[in-house]
């Protein structure tokens, strides 16, 4: 995609954290349209939904997944989301269980006032994903947006350095995670969730915004974690995290020009520039090609 310059103005973004139920594909959506809405009262024009937030996570069978999953972009979640955002005016990146041909991706949509921006599919399967869906077969794109340029990743893929560093190559000011964080072993009780020191740095060593928005409840035995979070460009969260077991509409108001303008760590360093490209591939072996960083 072109790189665009960021335009020098606040953005208010919004990670909303759901309690999806399996199979309930029409109240989850209501439940996610109502949420969007109460963001949008905050002023949200970039809202984050999370992982398989219309379907639920803990499928049975691939037969289940199938039956539910729906393609990209004439599926009902697709086409609602779309009118939604249309409808208020803001961007919205929510998780869907996504069906081409024989094939199914545990994905997300890139939507706005115009339809469908693109999609992302889950790069790194986790679990007995692996029996219902296909590995994410589209890389890690990045999206022009009226308002900055966004990369997505979902769940485990924030656990591969590349990730994040591909889609900050490629000139992403902010990556959007739809998620579904499940107890990490050996978790203290007492301190913030790995997830959530895994997005600090991320955001901290790529100088990037990132916006995490998890589910909460119990879903056919397995539990899930909430708190979600909003992360600046330095690493520090600048919202959340959210509670660990309700439902939280979690908001705030960034600009995404300091992803580029403050990346400057000291008079010496800046993370991009540092980097040493003649001992590692420019692009990590990826293929792509690097935009304005």
């Amino acid at each position: 995609m072109p790189a665009t310059r960021v335009k020098e103005a606040p953005l208010t973004v919004a990670a909303i954290q759901m309690e999806p139920r399996i199979g309930e594909v029409e109240a989850n959506l209501a439940r996610s349209v109502a949420l969007i809405e109460e963001a949008a009262g905050h002023g949200a024009k970039l809202v984050v939904l999370p992982e398989l937030c219309n379907t639920g996570y803990v499928f049975e069978s691939r037969a289940e997944a199938r039956a539910l999953a729906e393609s990209i972009p004439d599926g009902r979640s697709t086409q609602l989301w779309i009118e939604t955002a249309r409808r208020l005016g803001l961007h919205i990146v929510a998780g869907i269980t996504e069906r081409e041909g024989e094939l199914l991706y545990n994905s997300a949509v890139i939507l706005g006032p115009d339809g469908l921006i693109g999609r992302y599919r889950k790069v790194h399967l986790w679990g007995d994903e692996a029996l219902h869906f296909a590995p994410g077969n589209l890389g890690f794109p990045v999206f022009d947006l009226p308002f900055g340029r966004i990369g997505c990743h979902i769940c485990y893929d924030c656990w591969f350095p590349e990730s994040f560093r591909l889609a900050a190559l490629q000139g992403a000011e902010i990556v959007c995670v739809p998620t579904n964080w499940v107890p990490i072993p050996g978790q203290d009780p007492n301190r913030e969730a790995m997830a959530n020191i895994i997005a600090m740095g991320a955001a901290h060593c790529n100088s990037l915004f990132v916006v995490c928005a998890d589910r909460v409840g119990t879903e056919r035995g397995q539990p899930f974690i909430g708190q979600s979070l909003v992360v600046g460009h330095t690493g520090w969260p600048v919202a959340g995290p959210a509670s660990r077991d309700s439902e939280e509409v979690l908001v705030a108001t960034i600009n995404l020009a300091d992803a580029r303008r403050k990346r400057n760590w000291n008079d010496f360093n800046q993370v991009m520039r540092d980097r040493r490209r003649d001992v590692y591939d420019e692009m990590l072996g990826s293929g792509a090609k690097p935009g304005w960083y």
